[in-house]
């Protein structure tokens, strides 16, 4: 059983920047496909980033040029570099385990202020 365990939120002010950490046990890292999402107040959980177990990325479309997903395999860690922080970035970021397994962190809070 695949466990997640996010950290790293915190409240910056607009324009600033923030890098979340998920530590990933109970499996083999490498062969994991890894995810960001994020569910604002009001708002539907969404997709914000992926890395594959080669390290290929993608990304949504609101967070492109902004957000850097990546991961270190020698850490069981994946990681999100948030730049250029907006207000409607405001949200719980969930760390998620796509393949082979299916699994959820916790959430951190991350908060952009005007």
């Amino acid at each position: 059983q695949v466990q997640l365990v996010e950290s790293g939120g915190g409240l910056v002010q607009a324009g600033g920047s923030l890098r979340l950490s998920c530590v990933a046990s109970g499996s083999i890292f490498s062969r994991l496909v890894m995810a960001w999402y994020r569910q604002a107040p009001g708002k539907q959980r969404e997709f914000v980033a992926q890395i594959s177990s080669g390290g290929s990325t993608n990304y949504a479309n609101s967070v492109k040029g902004r957000f850097t997903i990546s991961r270190d395999n020698a850490k069981n860690t994946v990681y999100l570099q948030m730049n250029s922080l907006k207000p409607e970035d405001t949200a719980v970021y969930y760390c998620r385990v796509l393949s082979p397994d299916n699994a959820w962190g916790q959430g951190t809070q991350v908060t952009g202020s005007s």
